[in-house]
């Protein structure tokens, strides 16, 4: 062998050394990708105790690839979304996302809703070589990988997480509001232990401690005891690791008790449907948020084209829900077309690597992931509900 060529041998092995084994190892599917179309999978809760969340999600997916379609799709492949209602229900995510891979020979999963649910069938994706981008759940496990684990590299998250977003938003309201006796109530699964680890920690670091802590069954309806104990433990700030229905309950059973404190809402709460239902009972509650509610008689430029639209076709207003969901599918988009015509599994996981940001027209920070990352951001809002609607009293909030 000449000096050059053993000095190139010795080059390639040095860079097929410096590959972390993970990267070498992930297996991505191909399936779902022909000469005319990509096909997707999610899976929502289209009827169960979280459509509130779920229906207005697909909504904003399908209008997303409506629009992607109508403009000759991606690199001439037209985009097919199936969706399956799993009613937030984990065993039914698990079915669902089995038919997804071996019936509809799907690409990959997108925006599918709920951390119970997403936890219970992920693994059925990454054993398939199926990418799981953009759950609708912040929880770490959506976005934290194990190196040594190499089809853990399969999924990404671009939402905010809901440990940081916790610590930034209640960091800002101590220090903002100064409470002597700063509580907790969360959801009792993956979603409101996220909640509370972000709660723990930022307490911790302010040298602060809990002065009362309680939690509640997913699908509760009576939060009477939760609001007794809170009260009588002097509470005076109060966050949240609910979704609607649960906020709105807790804060009517704590008026009956003249129970008044600052509330507080993780990311969950920042809905329309807060103010809309909640009414009177909910003004002056604040919640944490990635970005502003796009309200129809005061948005702009793209964002009021795609507010109209999406009222004339769904007959609603659009919400935060429909936001994330047309976000998930203008995502995946991005990558796609990024990832070039000949689209594989290997090449749309390099192409969501590569650094590359997405900007979304509705001005939410940065979507960009690496090898090492992905996690799109931790930037944190936090807004107030004032005359029936949510609006910014904070941004650009880490911790």
């Amino acid at each position: 062998m000449k000096l050059s060529a053993f000095k190139a041998a010795l080059l390639g092995a040095a860079f097929g050394l410096a590959a972390t084994p993970a990267m070498a190892q992930t297996r991505v599917t191909n399936q779902g990708v022909t000469a005319t179309e990509i096909v997707l999978g999610t899976h929502q809760d289209l009827s169960g105790p979280i459509k509130v969340w779920g229906v207005p999600v697909y909504a904003g997916m399908k209008q997303a690839v409506e629009e992607i379609n109508a403009a000759g799709g991606i690199h001439g492949r037209k985009l097919r979304l199936i969706a399956e209602d799993t009613q937030y229900d984990p065993k039914k995510a698990v079915l669902a996302s089995q038919k997804l891979i071996e019936k509809d020979k799907i690409f990959a999963m997108v925006g599918p809703m709920g951390s119970p649910t997403v936890l219970a069938a992920q693994d059925i994706l990454f054993d398939a070589g199926v990418l799981q981008l953009f759950p609708l759940t912040a929880a770490e496990f959506t976005f934290k990988f194990d190196p040594a684990k190499p089809q853990e590299r399969l999924k990404f998250n671009n939402l905010l997480p809901y440990v940081e977003s916790t610590r930034a938003g209640l960091k800002y309201m101590i220090e903002l509001k100064k409470p002597k006796a700063v509580c907790i109530m969360y959801q009792d699964d993956e979603y409101g232990k996220n909640v509370f680890d972000g709660f723990t920690l930022q307490l911790t670091a302010m040298s602060l401690k809990a002065a009362s802590v309680t939690t509640y069954k997913r699908g509760a309806s009576d939060f009477s005891a939760q609001a007794a104990k809170m009260k009588a433990d002097g509470c005076d700030l109060v966050l949240m690791g609910t979704v609607i229905r649960e906020t709105i309950g807790l804060m009517a059973e704590s008026k009956k008790l003249g129970f008044a404190p600052v509330w507080l809402g993780a990311t969950p709460t920042n809905v329309i449907e807060i103010p809309a239902l909640g009414k009177e009972l909910v003004e002056g509650m604040y919640s944490i948020s990635a970005v502003e509610i796009p309200y129809r008689d005061t948005a702009k430029g793209k964002v009021k084209i795609w507010a109209d639209s999406y009222y004339k076709t769904n007959g609603s207003e659009p919400n935060t829900q429909a936001v994330i969901g047309h976000n998930v599918i203008t995502t995946f988009a991005f990558y796609a077309e990024l990832a070039g015509k000949d689209l594989t599994g290997a090449k749309m996981l390099a192409a969501l690597e590569s650094g590359k940001e997405f900007r979304d027209i509705f001005g939410s920070p940065p979507t960009k992931f690496s090898t090492t990352n992905h996690l799109a951001t931790t930037i944190t809002q936090v807004h107030i509900v004032k005359d029936g609607r949510w609006v910014v009293v904070k941004e650009g909030l880490g911790f």
